[in-house]
């Protein structure tokens, strides 16, 4: 027994990627490191600004965010035609998929500024906050949306390195947009080393500055002279009709799954909001201390989905497999000493955003939110694996599956129940987090299924050589 069980451990050994999967995903998660610290030094800076500036900005902020996941979604598809048109040998065509996706871009940069200009206050009159909040989540949405441009065009560009396996040029991009974002949300929410008191305003105006400085420091190594030659980037600047198509038939079911899977999330928050300030205050710090798990996961997931298409295109299946399992099992480690964390000292994590000068209120929610953080630990392991084998579907193309997967579950899970438990049958906090913990566990199960099934390792969205 022994001797098999060595034997199968070294042909594990033998066939597994944790030293690919960790050079294409870490530097993928210390981006997203640097962008989770930017919500949560955000958020920090909010929560001690009014209470008011904390129950505004993540129900804002996840509505824009569930807007620019849908748009950047698409754009940043092109990672998967990069790295199946890499994978085959045709880098040629490389140049090309970058180019519709920058031109898809443009037009959600239209789309957005469109959509602050006349939807904003319908969208939150119907939500129902109270007018304090409302005024205050305005504001920040419409400016995340007049920049949320330069958010696409960070999708894009990354797309472009991660496709390529080359994901380095994309962590020091975001590293510098944190790096420019913290000091700087300080200054303009709370007015000083010069800059005015702008609130809520402030931190918005920090975010797209900084995503602007991300855009910038990923434009420049992309035309350099060498991979302007040796993907014929300014020779494919041109609108290629057949890959355009099949970014948005791909693409558009691909980024729907996400953003559903971030509506569904956004739908709770507004829905809490119903139930009072307490509730929605402790909400949004679990979601932003829960964003520690989902961040890194959602790392793992854009390049495992990379990895994925890259084996796909050398028609290596057997290679996607073994870097899907390698990434869960790293991710797994990590998500398990989170839950450590959570289980034991919840309170010292969601001390971080209360005033320890303050009682009453924050002491109310303070005591929400550490017990809240017992549903996260449940629902983030479960993450891991629907994240994972979500990434390798997408990487092959079996994006419609996902679409569906996602649609039934939130509808079944979250939307329904929410929907009737909180306006008629008076549910409570923890049966409406509750409703999350069964939402992520049916789309593990669905997923893991299609995995299991292999359809995915016989699809390609790139056309056969």
């Amino acid at each position: 027994m022994n001797a098999v069980l060595l034997e199968a451990w070294r042909d594990w050994r033998s066939r597994s990627r944790y030293r690919e999967v960790s050079g294409v995903c870490i530097p993928l998660v210390t981006g997203m490191a640097a962008t989770t610290v930017m919500e949560f030094t955000d958020r920090i800076f909010l929560s001690h600004y009014s209470v008011d500036a904390i129950s505004a900005v993540v129900p804002a902020g996840v509505t824009a965010f569930l807007l620019l996941c849908f748009l950047g979604g698409v754009s940043g598809y092109v990672s998967v035609f990069i790295a199946q048109y890499y994978g085959s040998g045709r880098p040629e065509k490389i140049g090309s998929a970058l180019w519709q996706g920058l031109f898809f871009t443009l037009l959600s940069g239209l789309f957005l500024c469109l959509f602050a200009l006349f939807a904003t206050t319908l969208l939150f009159t119907l939500v129902g906050h109270s007018p304090s909040v409302r005024i205050q989540e305005e504001l920040y949405f419409r400016i995340l949306c007049y920049g949320g441009v330069l958010h696409v065009a960070t999708q894009t560009f990354s797309g472009f390195f991660t496709g390529r396996g080359q994901t380095r040029p994309v962590m020091l991009a975001n590293i510098v947009g944190m790096a420019v974002n913290i000091p700087l949300d300080y200054g303009l929410i709370n007015g000083v080393w010069g800059f005015p008191e702008l609130g809520i305003r402030g931190a918005g105006i920090a975010t797209v500055v900084s995503w602007g400085v991300t855009v910038i420091f990923l434009v420049l190594p992309t035309f350099s002279k060498r991979l302007r030659i040796d993907f014929r980037l300014i020779e494919s600047m041109a609108l290629d009709r057949e890959i355009f198509g099949r970014l948005l038939r791909y693409g558009v079911p691909g980024a729907l799954q996400f953003s559903l899977d971030i509506f569904a999330f956004t739908f709770f928050i507004l829905m809490v909001g119903r139930m009072g300030t307490v509730p929605l205050a402790a909400s949004n710090i679990v979601i932003s201390i829960s964003s520690l798990a989902f961040m890194p996961a959602l790392g793992f997931s854009y390049g495992i989905s990379s990895m994925a298409g890259y084996a796909l295109g050398r028609g290596r299946p057997d290679e996607a497999r073994a870097a899907a399992w390698s990434g869960i099992h790293i991710l797994l480690a990590y998500t398990l000493l989170l839950d450590i964390l959570f289980l034991v000292s919840p309170e010292w994590i969601v001390s971080a955003f209360i005033h320890s000068s303050d009682s009453g209120q924050y002491e109310e929610i303070s005591q929400m939110a550490s017990k809240l953080l017992g549903l996260v630990a449940a629902y983030i392991l479960l993450d891991a694996f629907y994240m994972i084998f979500a990434a390798v579907l997408k990487g092959a193309g079996d994006t419609r599956f996902l679409l569906w997967a996602i649609s039934g579950a939130s509808m079944g899970c979250m939307i329904i129940p929410l929907f009737l438990g909180i306006n008629y049958m008076g549910m409570g906090i923890y049966a409406a987090w509750s409703c999350i913990v069964g939402f992520i566990a049916t789309l593990c199960l669905l997923v893991s299924r299609r995995y299991g099934a292999g359809k995915w390792e016989k699809m390609l969205v790139i056309e056969k050589s």
